[in-house]
């Protein structure tokens, strides 16, 4: 049996000499190196999306892969892609850092200077333990493509352009097809999901900084369970604790919510931060927020180079949602894909605040009219983006207090 490589190396002379020892070894057939973390991500992604049999049986992680450091890379990794045996290539074979190392979810560690011997060993060993595993998971009826829910980000290109509606009501469209549904509000300084939900509370994000293991107890205990049935982690209520939440605890707290809810939707705001930018990195669709003016346009192409330069997210990975849209606009969404090299979403949101304005004042979001054209709209856009069952969103309705029930709205973009 050929055991397939996929080795994850940032600095250009390891990579040279990993790739090199591989080649000597037997019934192994090396991948072309990724130099980062999110190049890592993504194919493996890809390559799940596929068919389990395409994924490699052992990636190699070097200690100075980035931007996500090499453990927290690993725990992600094992906890996406269980069939896969990583094994952490390290300057530091301690028994510290092996026993963090284990605990993260890796299958070997290789110190180096690499040693034929020892490297040929683990790989051994953890391609063992992944055809194992793969064999286990083949006597199921279907294909496994790795564990957890959809992480979905929405992004503002600017303040004031409909971020936390837009992130809410593409929440509450998964959450009444029948999904379950969580709802983060990563706007660690200025979050309005809990004013625009009717909430009060006394749980948010911040408390589970001083928590080194996200377990799923925990994790219950910060979410509000909302009567619309959307599990909601919110951010502080005062600004400045958002401080205290690292991209390491984001990245826990996104891991486990994969693993309890089946769509996970995180508010990031507009500004910029460790915390959001670790959430748009492993998020599975990236919403960015505009509206069609110049100022706004500006705005989300600069976002769109910050993001780049971050090594976060590239332009064609990124959805830009237009909203306020108007037929009378210079800006039509045609021109904010060329301009941003974005792809914008099919569907356009109108503008027509006047259907927004008693439910934004009265902070009950959930009850926006099914006639609304902006909540037709942006529950058509969760359809578009797969949030939905299917044939479950075409009639957004009122929240009645029963789960994944529909009043007899009429179909987005259908109005009087």
């Amino acid at each position: 049996m050929t055991t397939r490589i996929l080795p994850a190396v940032g600095d250009a002379d390891a990579s040279r000499s990993i790739t090199t020892l591989l080649s000597q070894l037997p019934d192994v057939e090396p991948a072309s190196p990724v130099g980062d973390s999110t190049s890592l991500l993504d194919l493996l992604s890809r390559l799940a999306g596929e068919s389990l049999d395409e994924l490699p049986e052992v990636v190699l992680v070097h200690e100075r892969i980035g931007p996500v450091p090499a453990l927290e890379l690993i725990r992600e990794v094992a906890l996406r892609f269980p069939a896969v045996g990583v094994v952490l290539v390290t300057s530091d074979a301690s028994p510290g850092l092996y026993s963090a190392a284990m605990d993260s979810g890796a299958r070997g560690l290789v110190g180096l200077p690499l040693s034929y011997e020892v490297l040929a060993q683990r790989v051994q060993a953890a391609a063992g333990w992944s055809v194992g595993v793969r064999r286990h998971l083949g006597q199921g009826a279907d294909v496994f493509t790795g564990p957890g829910g959809r992480v979905v980000t929405v992004s503002g290109a600017k303040g004031g352009v409909g971020t936390t509606v837009t992130a809410i009501q593409l929440a509450l469209a998964s959450q009444a097809s029948g999904h379950t549904v969580a709802l983060v509000d990563l706007d660690l300084q200025g979050g309005d999901v809990a004013s625009y939900l009717d909430v009060q509370f006394r749980r948010s994000i911040v408390d589970l900084t001083t928590i080194q293991d996200i377990s799923p107890r925990v994790l219950q205990d910060a979410l509000f369970s909302h009567e619309t049935g959307l599990g909601l982690l919110l951010a502080p209520g005062e600004g400045e604790r958002g401080e205290d939440v690292s991209d390491r605890l984001v990245r826990q707290i996104i891991s486990a919510l994969r693993h309890r809810y089946e769509v996970v939707v995180i508010d990031c705001g507009t500004y910029m931060n460790t915390a959001n930018a670790a959430a748009i990195e492993m998020a599975d669709t990236t919403l960015l927020v505009t509206t069609p003016d110049v100022v706004t346009v500006r705005a989300t192409k600069r976002m769109v180079r910050l993001w780049d330069r971050l090594q976060i997210r590239k332009a064609e990975e990124t959805v830009a949602v237009v909203n306020r849209h108007t037929r009378h606009t210079e800006i039509q969404p045609q021109l904010v894909e060329k301009i941003t090299s974005t792809r914008v979403a099919r569907v356009a949101v109108p503008a027509n605040f006047k259907e927004l304005q008693a439910v934004v004042d009265a902070g009950r979001m959930q009850d926006l009219e099914p006639k609304s054209t902006v909540k037709q709209a942006l529950w058509q856009l969760a359809g578009e983006l797969g949030l939905v069952k299917t044939g479950s969103a075409e009639k957004p309705s009122r929240f009645r207090g029963d789960r994944g029930s529909f009043g007899g709205g009429r179909r987005p973009g259908r109005t009087r």
